[in-house]
């Protein structure tokens, strides 16, 4: 049987890597297609010499320029640019894409998988959290096979029924579903003295204590956005309304989320906090392969403990919530401001709680209309940018 061809959108980032070196270690399964990237050569270029795949595209012009210049003589094809990410998701020798983009950048290379009826693991929770009615709807009108990867939406789609895993129903009740509950470490600010988060810094903001991250990404986890993020992507991955999910805080990290049913009965997926579990199961569900990760030994482990989020400590998460009740425009605009403020705090224009700020004013002074094309969600989006950057020059005054 000829090895599966992978697009890997977001190949430089943790979750690209990781994906790398599970098809790595199962090589006579997988094949690297081609790269998308942003801008950083170095890795990419050794990504190409390691992996050899047919396409590279780089978001960046020059950065494709300068590493086409690396690359002479090399068979691989170097392009840029957003139409270019969006052909090699599509291609037609393309079996798998892994949709691992941060932002909303990754939202139209990843549609254009989906449109294309191809595997899609989802790893970029923005896509969903951007346009789920339209996202889920293309899924199902193209017959795409969608696969969250995210360690918690896998978690909950490994503790789900068959029935909901295959798409042969989406309604919870025949299936005894009572709540899904979506765990989260609480980030490395947990037990921090609330009154001095106001004084956090860039370093110690991305310091996760148990997860390998990108800077936005563990930010967002310190402001538990993350999660409020992850909220809004299991509404629409499963089908189901607000008050179907609750968030409980698992500092461990051990037991990546669970399903609790109308008998009382509760499972939960346990693992090691390394992306290659996930990554590995999307790729071969429903089989399993080597993820090069090691069991737990239930010999050494702690005490697992678990505790409702404090809305106090963690604003984002509840705001985030609230737009998942408000719906879709409340969700776009949240999450493009989100972007914005959490770069301006990386780039010390404000501080960490001021991220809060920017997100709580773009939505309550955002018009929240109905989206229902995937143009009036980019132009939505774009609003909410130009607001976000209009406070972050103010200093969020």
């Amino acid at each position: 049987m000829p090895a599966q061809q992978v697009v890997i959108l977001g190949s430089s980032g943790s979750i690209g890597t990781s994906t790398l070196d599970v098809i790595s270690r199962n090589s006579a399964r997988y094949s690297v297609f081609a790269l998308v990237a942003g801008k950083n050569i170095d890795t990419v270029y050794q990504q190409v010499i390691e992996h050899k795949p047919k396409y590279v595209v780089m978001n960046d012009e020059d950065a494709a320029n300068a590493l086409s210049a690396q690359l002479s003589g090399f068979a691989t094809e170097v392009m840029s640019g957003t139409r270019a990410m969006c052909e090699v998701a599509s291609h037609d020798d393309v079996d798998i894409v892994m949709s691992a983009i941060v932002g909303a950048a990754g939202l139209l290379p990843t549609l254009a998988a989906v449109e294309s009826g191809k595997k899609v693991l989802l790893a970029n929770k923005e896509s969903l959290v951007m346009s789920g009615k339209l996202f889920m709807d293309k899924v199902k009108k193209h017959g795409a096979t969608l696969l969250p990867i995210d360690s918690e939406h896998n978690a909950i789609f490994q503790c789900m029924p068959r029935e909901m895993q295959q798409g042969t129903t989406t309604d919870f009740s025949p299936l005894g579903i009572h709540k899904i509950l979506l765990t989260g470490s609480g980030g490395p600010f947990l037990n921090r003295d609330i009154h001095t988060l106001s004084q956090v810094t860039v370093a110690e903001a991305v310091a996760h204590p148990n997860w390998s991250m990108g800077q936005k990404i563990s930010v967002d986890s310190a402001t538990m956005m993350n999660k409020g993020l992850e909220f809004i992507e299991a509404k629409w991955l499963f089908d189901c309304q607000a008050d179907d999910i609750e968030v409980v805080i698992h500092p461990q990290s051990m037991i990546h989320s669970m399903v609790q049913y109308q008998d009382g009965s509760v499972i939960a997926q346990m693992g090691q906090p390394d992306m290659r579990t996930p990554i590995a199961y999307g790729l071969a569900y429903p089989d399993r392969i080597d993820a090069g990760v090691q069991p737990l030994d239930f010999s050494r482990m702690k005490d697992f403990t678990f505790t409702e989020p404090d809305y106090n400590r963690y604003p984002n998460l509840q705001l985030a919530i609230e737009a998942c009740r408000l719906g879709q425009a409340a969700t776009t605009t949240l999450n493009a401001a989100n972007e914005i403020s959490v770069a301006a705090f990386l780039q010390g224009k404000i501080g960490f709680m001021d991220i809060f700020k920017v997100n709580e004013q773009v939505l309550s002074n955002s018009a929240l209309g109905e989206l229902d094309t995937m143009e009036e969600i980019i132009d939505m989006d774009a609003q909410a940018r130009r607001l976000a950057q209009e406070l972050v020059l103010r200093q969020v005054g």
